[in-house]
């Protein structure tokens, strides 16, 4: 069977280009892609509907939207809104996902945000707003998440419940149990090793059966970094160094996962802050070893990338989602159409 394949858009490629790239990927087979709400760079609903009106089967998820930016009502209204302007996959299902984050530092505290109990926020996120694809009225009255007789208040169209599957971007262990247990799916990040996705899915499926479901039953995509050209090898891991050095500098819960040596970062985050210049990445790329590239992405040639990949799926994850970096995207999306590990 043909491996089902995504595409990460992020703020690397400008829009117009994406957007052509995302038709070509739908005429190639991808099934999906997954927009970033990245840093404060694009917002993710404008961009998936953008993508949305240029395609005719494919879906689209945010990977994943910060849930101290915006009311869950608005939310849900805002996923009702692209439901509507989406229609329906050839076999019934939304065309929309729903990927929810926690956020991280520092940006979160640098625009006034006070994360304290991200999990609990989040289960009311995650509750409330499934309750609002209902188009029932819910009040709900949690910590984090107050809503009294609220109702998703469309007049005039469509008021069938909204069939959005619900996923939570997670890294840390106890976030991807509860992804587990209260979700369709959980987008594992990228950046991190093969190994760290195994022990990842195993807690996904510890808060799967909690709630009396099976592994099977909650989807797993990945976000993964994708530095190929067959041309110019050694030009894609470069760009591959230049991406780990800005994770390994600025975003702290994806430098604890990658299992990275605590001396490398330190030497790393001395050269790159938030926010940072691509010189930045640049002048701490040359600090990071080939081995630890191949680590935690798939880097290289084609075949070398799509060797990387396939150890991800065998660790678990349902559908890998390719971050291409190097300027042209065309090489990734056809290394990877119709392809099977």
């Amino acid at each position: 069977m043909t491996q089902r394949m995504a595409l990460y858009m992020q703020d690397k490629h400008p829009i117009r280009y994406e957007i052509e790239m995302v038709k070509y990927a739908e005429e190639k087979g991808f099934s999906e892609i997954w927009q970033a709400d990245t840093r404060l760079a694009r917002d993710c609903v404008v961009l998936m509907s953008a993508f949305l009106t240029e395609t005719k089967r494919m879906r689209f998820g945010s990977g994943v939207l910060p849930i101290w930016t915006r009311n869950p009502a608005v939310i849900a209204a805002t996923w009702s809104t692209m439901w509507e302007l989406a229609g329906k996959t050839p076999d019934g299902r939304s065309r929309v996902m729903l990927g929810l984050g926690a956020w991280w530092e520092p940006i979160a505290s640098r625009v006034g945000v006070n994360r304290s109990k991200p999990l609990t926020a989040m289960r009311e996120n995650v509750e409330s707003i499934r309750q609002l694809f209902t188009m029932e009225e819910v009040t709900y009255q949690g910590e984090f998440v107050q809503l009294d007789q609220v109702k998703l208040d469309v007049a005039f169209g469509d008021t069938s419940p909204r069939d959005i599957p619900l996923y939570i971007g997670a890294t840390g262990p106890k976030m991807l149990e509860m992804a587990g247990e209260i979700c369709d799916g959980v987008v594992l990040n990228y950046v991190v090793s093969v190994d760290y996705i195994r022990e990842a899915v195993e807690l996904v499926r510890k808060g799967a059966a909690r709630a009396g479901k099976t592994l099977d039953q909650v989807d797993r995509p990945e976000l993964l970094v994708c530095s190929l050209s067959d041309d110019d090898p050694d030009a894609a891991m470069m760009t591959g160094k230049m991406l780990v050095s800005y994770y390994l500098g600025t975003e702290p819960h994806i430098m604890k996962a990658s299992g990275v040596d605590e001396e490398l970062i330190q030497k790393v985050q001395e050269f790159v802050g938030w926010p940072a210049t691509e010189e930045d990445y640049r002048r701490a790329a040359v600090l990071i070893p080939d081995e630890v590239v191949r680590n935690l992405m798939a880097v290289g040639t084609t075949r070398q990338c799509q060797d990387k990949v396939a150890e991800y799926i065998d660790a678990g994850v349902t559908c890998p989602i390719l971050y291409p970096m190097m300027d042209d995207i065309k090489p990734v999306i056809d290394a990877f159409s119709n392809w099977t590990p």
